[in-house]
């Protein structure tokens, strides 16, 4: 099975069609095919019949594919729907597989995922603040809820209550009537809810008959209709404030469309005078022009300086006038011009009205995102930290029913009563040394420091248990090594007896020391023989066996 990265995302997604459209992406990993389902509507598809799928195995999701194209707003839904159930198991003794692992915490992650979109979408929850449903049980039998309805009481604790009632028509003397029978009272259209079973007498109205203690009055018809007078005139106020806004709304567009028209206006009156102020100055021009021409035929000719003079006065006199007219003509197109301005100023603020409005509506849009964003955010934490401690949880158990701690014998069950696993270990503080278990029995997998045979160096000496004969094991094996303190020697147990390992406690070469004292039992070997320096003492109570096929001699 494939490795997948499953990541916090909704293993839902709905589309609604386009005409023809055949493909639908999903975006959330699933191991196989049969993972997911797909509704066209209300409808379940079946796999290969009316839709292939892409992507399995993989974590990034893939396409479903229908066979035929989708009707032009038909509702697309594609879920995963993983089987709540455990298709693997771990052998005793067998190999711990990291691919087995993760495909199964990968599975656990999708079912999780799961109920969680179901808890979140599809069930009646409580708010995160609110106290929620009391922890008390719902103890009502189902005798009790029969025909009966949920409710919540005072205090809020889910209870149980009757159904409204059964509608039995108008009322009718010589009619029996039982507990929450609704009757109509004709005279007066008021609805009534029977109280005590009985049989109907007299006559309507039923607050002036005998009987009227067995009913209770569920609907007050006058009050209705007052109520729904009211809520008539609500409406048609309701209307009125429409038509008003809708007028103000028509109001503001025919001011708009003013002010563009006005804006139009002063556009081209400021064109008109910008044309004026060009035909001043060209005209001005002229004058200067013939300004010119006067002054040099009054130099060409002195004869005509009369002439000339008043020529030039003329001329003088209509460049004063053209130069009068451009003023003016200056003078109307800076008034034009203050007035397309203040136009556009007026154009302009409104814009920004409008723009700070707009601004402010998605500044006020993007804000509650966020909200939302964040509020999605600590959901996605919570939950997230949820998930955390359920895995810490889960793995400090696991970690319990495998290293079972100090005790001081060996256990035969694990922490929670189960029974043992190859693998289990715990610390035995009775012999202080760490044991684990092989499937069948207990074992040793270190030694305490003080039961290591240690050495001086490298090139030196080993150090060899020492104690007295006293102190021998008590049930030696062959092999046994140490060094006798009372004999001063090191001796070796050959599997019936302790023996010397050459050398002893010597005071020259050529001599050996023994002890003179026997102070602990001794077996001389099969078949061997034995010498020992006399006198020799046996303690009390302690004795050396000599063997039929062995001597002993004392010199």
């Amino acid at each position: 099975m494939a490795t997948l990265t499953v990541g916090d995302i909704t293993p839902r997604v709905q589309y609604t069609a386009s005409a023809g459209q055949t493909t639908f992406a999903y975006a959330f990993p699933i191991f196989v095919n049969t993972d997911l389902k797909v509704y066209i509507g209300s409808t379940l598809k079946t796999l290969t019949t009316h839709y292939t799928v892409t992507g399995a195995g993989g974590s990034s999701g893939g396409n479903v594919v229908l066979g035929s194209g989708a009707s032009a707003g038909e509702t697309i839904t594609i879920y995963r729907d993983l089987p709540v159930a455990r298709s693997s198991d771990y052998q005793t003794g067998g190999t711990f597989r990291a691919e087995t692992l993760n495909d199964d915490l990968d599975k656990l992650a999708m079912m999780i995922q799961q109920v969680e979109y179901d808890l979140n979408n599809r069930v009646l929850r409580f708010g995160q603040f609110t106290t929620g449903i009391p922890l008390s049980e719902f103890t009502e039998s189902d005798t009790d809820r029969a025909n009966k309805v949920l409710s919540f009481s005072s205090t809020g604790d889910p209870t149980i209550t009757q159904e409204l009632g059964v509608w039995r028509g108008n009322w009718a003397a010589a009619t029996s009537y039982v507990v929450r029978d609704l009757v109509k009272d004709t005279s007066n259209s008021n609805v009534y809810i029977c109280l005590t079973a009985h049989t109907a007498a007299g006559a309507q109205p039923l607050t002036s008959n005998a009987g009227y203690g067995n009913w209770a009055l569920l609907i007050d018809s006058a009050a209705a209709a007052t109520s729904a007078s009211a809520a008539s005139a609500s409406a048609t106020a309701a209307a009125s404030s429409a038509t008003a806004a809708a007028s103000s709304a028509s109001a503001a567009a025919t001011s708009k469309s003013g002010a563009d028209t006005a804006k139009t206006a002063a556009e081209t009156a400021k064109t008109a005078a910008e044309t004026a102020e060009t035909n001043a100055e060209t005209a001005e021009t002229n004058a200067e022009t013939a300004e010119t021409n006067a002054e040099a035929s009054e130099a060409a000719a002195l004869v005509s300086k009369n002439a000339a003079a008043t020529s030039a006065t003329s001329a003088s006199t209509s460049a004063s006038t053209a130069t009068t007219k451009a003023g003016e003509a200056s003078t109307s197109a800076t008034a034009a011009a203050s007035s397309a301005t203040a136009a556009g100023s007026s154009a302009t603020a409104a814009a920004g009205s409008a723009t700070s409005a707009t601004s402010s509506a998605s500044t006020a849009t993007t804000q509650a995102g966020t909200a939302t964003t964040q509020a999605n955010n600590a959901g996605t934490s919570a939950t997230a930290a949820a998930a955390s401690a359920a895995a810490a949880a889960a793995s400090a158990d696991a970690f319990d029913d495998s290293y079972l701690g100090a005790k001081s014998s060996d256990p035969t069950v694990d922490n929670d009563g189960d029974a043992l696993t190859a693998g289990d270990m715990y610390y035995n503080t009775s012999t202080n040394r760490m044991r684990v278990y092989s499937g069948a029995s207990w074992s040793d997998v270190a030694v305490d420091a003080a039961t290591i045979v240690s050495k001086t160096s490298a090139t030196g000496s080993g150090v060899l248990p020492a104690g007295t004969t006293g102190q021998r094991d008590g049930s030696p094996a062959a092999g046994y090594m140490r060094f006798n303190t009372t004999d001063t020697s090191a001796e070796i147990y050959d599997g019936s007896a302790w023996s010397p390992v050459g050398g002893g406690n010597t005071t020259d070469k050529a001599l050996y020391e023994m002890s003179n004292t026997v102070s602990a039992n001794y077996t001389i070997g099969n078949s061997n023989n034995a010498i020992s320096g006399g006198p020799i003492t046996i303690n009390t109570g302690i004795s050396v066996t000599i063997p039929s096929s062995s001597t002993w001699t004392i010199v």
